[in-house]
């Protein structure tokens, strides 16, 4: 398909390019707004350090194992209903959620204030961010 023959639909199509543009800016916006604003990682550590917070890493342990923020706590996101009273000392404090990408962290720090946890925000880019920051990892 030529890049022409692009430019044409999307001449003729245009409601529906509008339609999805439209469409995607509600479901991000949507996304954004259940978990709250995305931590950036100077934010996070600043405020995981300053207040005795704690980064969760919601992964799953094989990807936890191959490298993690320093003194993160692991509990996957499919564990975090039946385990979450293991966050109970950081019930008043800072809880960054940690994902691979940030993408998955909303659904979980929403959970997190739904149970309480009002302090619970997530990191922005997760891991990958992390990581392309060149930022210290463990592994084990």
């Amino acid at each position: 398909m030529s890049s022409a023959m692009i430019f044409q639909f999307m001449a003729e199509q245009w409601v529906l390019i509008a339609a999805l543009a439209t469409t995607l800016t509600m479901l991000a916006l949507h996304e954004s707004r259940k978990a709250g604003p995305a931590l950036s990682i100077n934010e996070a550590v600043q405020l995981v350090n300053s207040e005795g917070g704690v980064f969760l890493d919601i992964r799953e342990v094989q990807d936890f194992t191959r490298g993690h923020i320093t003194a993160a706590l692991n509990i996957p996101a499919g564990s975090l209903p039946n385990r979450i009273g293991e966050l109970e000392k950081f019930r008043e404090k800072p809880i960054v959620v940690v994902c691979k990408m940030g993408q998955s962290a909303g659904s979980a720090t929403k959970t997190l204030r739904q149970q309480g946890y009002s302090r619970a925000q997530k990191l922005a880019g997760g891991m990958m961010e992390w990581d392309a920051q060149k930022l210290p990892v463990i592994t084990q």
